[in-house]
This record gives C-alpha cells, sequence and structure tokens, in this order.
C-alpha cells in the first residue's frame, strides 16, 4: 500500500468542527509515516469529483472529515473500488461512525486507529446498500421520516435542527399510514398499510435513531423495519424507545430480513444515508463486503 492517503474535508460539519478536525487527525497520520494530501470541495459535488479522481489515481485510503453526509459522499467514491476508508466524525450525527466502532468527536483518537489499521493492513470489511446508482451504510428510509424530510428540506425557516422538529410537528399533525407494496428477494409481494418502513444496513440514522437495531453490517442482509398503522399518540409514546432499539417488541413493528428489497407507495420518497435517492418504487440491494472500513474487526 502506498504510503500517500487523501483527506476529504467537510468544512462546515459541525458548525466548523470539519475544519478544525482535519488538522489533529493529518497531524497523527503523518506523525504515523504517511503522507497526507488534504482535499476541500467547494460543495458536494465538487468534494465527490476529488474524491473518484483521489481513488482514480490509487491513493492508500480515503478519510473523510465530517458527518454522516460526508461519509457518505466518500462511500459513493470507494465502494466497490478497495480503496480503504476512514472516517473521521466530527458531525451532528455519526450514525455511520459509531456503527463501525470509530470514535466520535476526537480527531486526533480517530487519525491514530486509522493509522494503526493501515499499518498493520487490518480492518472491517462491511456490507453496503445500494439503491438505484446509490450505495449506503446506514439506512434506506421512507414513509413519515421521509415526509419530515421532504417538509423540512422544503422550510425556508428556521434553520438548523429545529427547522426539522417543525416539520415533524407538522406531519404528525397529519400522521396517515400508507399503503405498501412489500417485495423481499424472489417471494410474493406482500401489500400493507404502514407509517414508515426502514431498511437497514446498519443500526441507526438521524443521530442515533436506532430503527433498525439488531442490523448487522457483515451479514449480507438487511433488516427491515416495518411501522405498522398507529395512532398519533402510539407513535409519541414508542418514539423514544427507537433510541434505545426497544420499539422492536412492539406489536405495531415487525422486522424482516433479506437480501433485496422492493418499496412501493404513492407519493413516497426514500432518503438513503439522509439524502433523497427518488421516489418509490425502488429496489435496494445488499452487497457483502463492498468496503474496508479502517476501524477495529
Amino acid at each position: 500500500m502506498t504510503s500517500e492517503i487523501t483527506m476529504v474535508v467537510n468544512p462546515v460539519a459541525g458548525q466548523g468542527r470539519g475544519a478544525r478536525a482535519a488538522q489533529p487527525a493529518a497531524a497523527a497520520l503523518r506523525d504515523a509515516g504517511f503522507a497526507v494530501r488534504t482535499v476541500v470541495g467547494h460543495d458536494a459535488d465538487d468534494a465527490l469529483t476529488r474524491a473518484h479522481a483521489a481513488v482514480e489515481s490509487d491513493t492508500g485510503a480515503l478519510i473523510a472529515v465530517g458527518g454522516d453526509g460526508m461519509a457518505s459522499l466518500a462511500l459513493q467514491a470507494v465502494a466497490g473500488t478497495g480503496v480503504p476508508l476512514g472516517v473521521v466524525a466530527v458531525g451532528t450525527g455519526n450514525d455511520f461512525a459509531r456503527a463501525t466502532g470509530l470514535p466520535v468527536r476526537d480527531p486526533a483518537e480517530a487519525g491514530r486507529r486509522i493509522a494503526a489499521a493501515l499499518k498493520d493492513g487490518t480492518g472491517r470489511d462491511i456490507d453496503l446498500g445500494r439503491v438505484a446508482d446509490r450505495w449506503f451504510g446506514s439506512v434506506l428510509a421512507s414513509g413519515f421520516d421521509s415526509r419530515v424530510n421532504d417538509r423540512g428540506n422544503r422550510m425556508r425557516w428556521p434553520t438548523g435542527k429545529s427547522r426539522y422538529d417543525l416539520a415533524m410537528l407538522a406531519e404528525l399533525a397529519t400522521l396517515r399510514a400508507v399503503p405498501y407494496r412489500l417485495t423481499l428477494d424472489e417471494g410474493e409481494p406482500v401489500e400493507l398499510a404502514a407509517t414508515l418502513v426502514a431498511v437497514g444496513n446498519g443500526p441507526s440514522y438521524g443521530g442515533g435513531m436506532r430503527m433498525c437495531s439488531d442490523a448487522r453490517m457483515d451479514d449480507g442482509l438487511f433488516d427491515i423495519t416495518v411501522v405498522g398503522e398507529c395512532s398519533r399518540a402510539t407513535l409519541l409514546r414508542v418514539f423514544p424507545r427507537v433510541y434505545r432499539g426497544s420499539h422492536l417488541s412492539h406489536p405495531a413493528v415487525t422486522v424482516h430480513r433479506a437480501r433485496t428489497v422492493t418499496l412501493e407507495a404513492p407519493d413516497t420518497t426514500g432518503y438513503a444515508d439522509g439524502e433523497p435517492v427518488g421516489a418509490l418504487p425502488l429496489t435496494a440491494r445488499s452487497v457483502p463486503a463492498a468496503v474496508r472500513v479502517l476501524a477495529a474487526e
């Protein structure tokens, strides 16, 4: 493996933590003997172009500095290429880093662990999901949570997390189950009414919501969590349990496991790792060992 690696930075992640985190992470890598080339994208498209260029130039590793959005962007460049991925997680949610055993908001320690994995030739091979032309590491969301995202993305005020809190309240006011058609692997389609359906390659999204709490990232299978028809009162009562993963025992919740899943529902957008991938119907497939993450095995 070449000793030159590439660090892609989101300078605005975590209210500027991305830019501040790059220096101690890079210092830890240089102290371990690696040459670090840092690139900063002007926007997401530019950052992705630069990440692809680094991978195509046979960089020894791609290191994403930022939050889940930057980790997801890096996955688009490294998936299926053999180039390992490191993540210096300094965003708000950091679900991907937590799921893969990487330190959160400790850039120097993240740099040291990445360097150790590179030197030892170790790491963790994990599965990724693929829907349309997009890879995802955590969760493909649809239903109530994707409608919250839709509404939040349309709002110009307020800014930050409070925008999505307000969007959630607005969606709760009009809560309704949606008719879904769900096809798992080669099985027959099943029609059901659901408040939401989440396809988990990893266990959590949205900053620690363990919607697919039992999902493993190395078993070649998705955990598909279906929240059936429920009232606003029930959703509000059960929602806090999502952060512990204990909602899976509620009678309104069912979990399926499959290698591929097709979701069909009217007027519903799918979001993969928080990014919109298009209106349903969508088909997602699990791709085993699609990327090596520089983390503890």
